[in-house]
């Protein structure tokens, strides 16, 4: 059970640290635009595939429907379209960095938003650690000559933002309501595709090119960033705990530079190692970091299933 439940966990960390890869493989033959369409779509159907086999019920709550679609938009479409187009103008290893800002985002906002979440003195040292991180991201050249590249810098933390906000809006209005976390993931990936698909005609223009490496960077942003990793995550929570789960965050952007250096011959230049450490270790003193797994007690399945839900939406680092 060790064994399989460790092989899953390093299995998520290389299907969300790798995104970023697969995104800037597609960006060969596709707009951004068209690599959020196939992203969406791909993974709806991918979610689909889970649903039907770990049995997950589809809510039929219109008014659940209508806050998911606030989630969708906030989670998926928006945060999507800006990393694509960012990747356009940034490496996929720094954008993975970038990425890894999401708790620190979402704590500042919960910060703001939630009366039980005020900010202490290690939460806002983690603050202060991982926005000098950022800094050292963004490099003093992006800020005084700025450019594509400071654009796209911001179009990355403008990402992390609407994350930030999503997550606070689904602990406060969905994750109360006890919903197993695949059914939450199905239903707001499954809007989102929904949104793509009526914008096909304003998106067709130019026509895509799609060759071998581009259709299995598409077919792995859908079917195994999206699809298989909830998968994983949920066994891992069930298994190791929210908290344990969540240490995959400090392993997705080690993941992404790796996979960006190696495999499409990307330059690590002196800031972004640094910026990582900063940003990671922010996140480390924000957070904590995970405590020694415990011996799984069984529970009613009603209530674990709150759980399961808070962490994957702190999770989704679309991942």
């Amino acid at each position: 059970m060790r064994v399989r439940i460790g092989a899953q966990f390093v299995a998520l960390a290389c299907a969300w640290g790798s995104s970023f890869l697969f995104i800037k493989v597609a960006l060969d033959g596709l707009t951004p635009a068209q690599v959020v369409w196939g992203w969406l779509v791909l993974g709806a159907l991918a979610l689909c595939a889970v649903m039907a086999v770990t049995r997950s019920r589809i809510p039929r709550d219109p008014g659940l429907w209508l806050r998911l679609s606030v989630v969708s938009v906030l989670l998926c479409v928006v945060p999507f379209l800006l990393f694509s187009w960012a990747e356009q103008h940034l490496d996929s290893g720094m954008a993975s960095i970038l990425n890894a800002t999401t708790p620190l985002v979402t704590l500042a906002v919960s910060a703001v938003a939630l009366a039980d979440e005020r900010l202490d003195r290690r939460r806002t040292a983690g603050l202060l650690a991982g926005f000098a991180g950022v800094l050292a991201l963004i490099g003093p050249g992006s800020l005084v000559g700025g450019g594509g590249h400071l654009m796209a810098e911001l179009a990355c933390l403008g990402a992390t933002a609407c994350y930030g906000v999503a997550f606070v809006y689904l602990r406060r209005f969905i994750t109360p309501r006890g919903l197993p976390a695949v059914s939450v993931a199905f239903v707001q990936v499954t809007i989102g595709a929904i949104i793509m698909l009526a914008a096909t005609p304003w998106l067709a223009a130019p026509a895509p090119r799609i060759d071998a490496p581009i259709a299995l960077g598409m077919l792995a942003l859908g079917a195994l960033s999206t699809g298989l990793a909830y998968l994983w995550n949920n066994n891992i929570v069930q298994a190791w705990g929210a908290v344990n789960a969540a240490a995959v965050t400090y392993l997705t952007p080690i993941v992404g530079v790796t996979a960006g250096v190696l495999l499409l011959d990307e330059r690590l230049t002196w800031n972004q190692p640094l910026g990582a450490v900063l940003v990671i270790a922010g996140v480390m003193a924000a957070h904590g970091a995970p405590r020694p797994a415990q011996r799984p007690v069984v529970v009613p399945e009603a209530a674990v299933e709150p759980e399961m839900a808070e962490a994957e939406v702190e999770q989704r680092v679309v991942r």
